[in-house]
């Protein structure tokens, strides 16, 4: 393998050109080219970016080393599987797969080869959440919320594979307790799929995580809150902020026809190493290729997260028929 990694990419709508845009920067890897079904887009998009556009998937993976696949979701399977028959190195876009028993093929065959495979979880690489998980030891509860506008993009999977699904991933990476119940809501607003979901993971430890997403939202909100024993978190996502509330107490006092209610406490505010995560993300892509670094999480990790997405599913679906 060359020191340059060979570099191609599958799909440049919504996401794919954000990838392209990013993978034009990285030092250890060339963008040999593009492929998209819509051959007007990506030949545009290889215009402006100065690389080629490939007449079929079949070309450009004969052409590069690592591929990135960013096309809609029920393709992920296919395109992933005749990369990693190829001899490919993987980074698909979030979900791995339609299916559980699909993302074990997936996991399976790049273990088998030697392959990198990695899921484009972008919120992993968010300055925040690197952070998180030096000072989150023992979490007792979670809370996360997701909001944000309907973007019509996005028609082929609901608000559980399109957001919520980062926080599954990032709650499971923080517990590491097996989800011992699951209490899922939802319902249909906008589109053909659910748009809001409001869910409660039981953990064996005893943790609970309460996560809540909605894609028909009028603000774009995107934080995390976790009560520890001698610790409050609070993470913001969007600005890679994190507070760590410390020592807290409160008091009630009687005033003249009045109560009130003080709390204190010390509140450190982290510091948080910002970058661009889809940079990070790719970065790290290349770096597990050439041997210089491991794999953040393990396939396995990648299957939990998309089975607990499924049941989730499984009981909105028999909601909302």
């Amino acid at each position: 393998m060359s020191q340059k990694v060979k570099l191609g990419i599958i799909g440049t709508g919504h996401m794919g050109q954000y990838h392209v845009n990013v993978a034009k920067s990285l030092s250890d890897a060339e963008l040999i080219g593009i492929y998209d079904a819509n051959s007007e887009r990506a030949e545009a998009m290889a215009e402006k970016h100065k690389t080629k556009s490939f007449a079929t998937e079949e070309q450009l993976l004969d052409a590069v080393e690592a591929i990135i696949i960013a096309a809609p979701t029920f393709l992920h399977h296919s395109l992933a599987k005749k990369a990693l028959l190829k001899k490919r190195h993987v980074l698909v876009e979030k979900p791995i797969s339609q299916t559980v028993q699909e993302a074990k093929e997936l996991v399976e065959l790049a273990n088998s080869n030697k392959l990198v495979l990695q899921v484009g979880h972008v919120e992993r690489f968010n300055g925040a959440v690197l952070e998180l998980g030096k000072i989150a030891e023992h979490p007792l509860l979670i809370e996360s919320r997701r909001l944000a506008p309907y973007n019509p993009r996005i028609t082929d999977v609901g608000v559980v594979l399109d957001m919520m699904i980062h926080d599954i991933d990032i709650v499971l990476n923080i517990v590491k307790s097996k989800v011992v119940s699951v209490k899922a809501f939802g319902s249909k607003i906008i589109s053909n799929h659910e748009d809001v979901a409001s869910v409660v993971l039981g953990f064996e430890n005893g943790c609970i995580a309460s996560l809540n997403a909605s894609r028909a939202s009028q603000a774009k909100i995107r934080t995390l809150n976790i009560s520890q024993k001698d610790s409050y978190v609070f993470l913001d996502f969007t600005n890679q902020e994190i507070e760590l509330h410390r020592q807290a107490s409160s008091s009630t006092q009687l005033g003249s026809g009045e109560i009130r209610y003080r709390q204190e406490s010390v509140v450190e505010k982290i510091f948080v190493h910002k970058d661009n995560p889809l940079k990070q993300e790719h970065e790290h892509f290349i770096q597990c290729i050439l041997g210089e670094a491991q794999p953040m999480v393990s396939g396995d990790s990648d299957i939990q997260t998309l089975e607990v997405a499924h049941k989730i599913l499984e009981q909105i679906h028999s909601q909302i028929k």
